[in-house]
């Protein structure tokens, strides 16, 4: 993932809180094997320490991929949004002349997989994953003796994908004049399609904490 200066993270707090604040869905890259095109599974995860968790289902073709290279590539990306070229013209120069682009946050996480087979270690997978994304703990008890979870154990696989480098992006014309940054923002609220308003308040965000830009 190319990243301009003025796209990149101010800090690691900047997409922790980024991520922990609901973006819990990625895209698992995987290298290809021999003659094969890589493959991409999109997937929610967890945070767990300094690794992700996933799991997949058994019959998922990706797991002979991960065994003969464990390198990955696990891909969350959101707050994204098309601003037409007229937002972004210079003043002396005609709208239609303005250069449209995407805005967007991007975390990548390079990781190395960790296939997870054994009963227990994918019913505690299961656990930290449901504290997460169901904390009220309205589910049965997760449990390789018990049903419903024990006898659907054996239908899937767990992965930890231990992080060993992180690239952050967050491409919101942070480069371009305060008075276009917020008009932008402004713009994006008005129209307020898709995930116009979060992209507005992520640019709003950064715009408070760079100011004008000052390579």
């Amino acid at each position: 993932m190319f990243i301009q200066p003025w796209d990149a993270a101010l800090d690691d707090a900047e997409w922790q809180t980024w991520i922990a604040d609901g973006h819990d869905f990625g895209l698992l890259s995987v290298n290809g094997l021999p003659g094969r095109a890589p493959a991409a599974v999109p997937t929610h995860f967890t945070v767990d320490g300094t690794g992700l968790l996933i799991h997949l289902a058994r019959p998922n073709p990706v797991w002979e991929a991960i065994e003969a290279d464990p390198a990955v590539t696990f891909t969350v990306t959101g707050d994204y949004a098309f601003i037409p070229g007229p937002w972004r013209a210079k003043p002396d120069v005609p709208p239609t002349d303005g250069v449209p682009t995407s805005y967007y946050a991007a975390v990548q996480f390079i990781c190395r997989a960790t296939v997870i087979d054994e009963p227990e270690a994918k019913a505690e997978l299961l656990r930290r994953q449901m504290a997460h994304f169901q904390p009220e703990g309205d589910h049965a008890a997760i449990e390789t003796g018990r049903p419903p979870y024990g006898r659907m154990l054996a239908g899937i696989r767990g992965l930890r994908l231990d992080v060993t480098d992180v690239r952050a992006k967050f491409k919101y014309d942070d480069h371009k004049p305060v008075e276009q940054r917020t008009g932008t923002a402004r713009r994006l609220t008005e129209r307020g399609t898709g995930l116009d308003t979060p992209t507005a308040a992520q640019q709003l965000r950064r715009l408070d904490r760079i100011g004008p830009w000052n390579p």
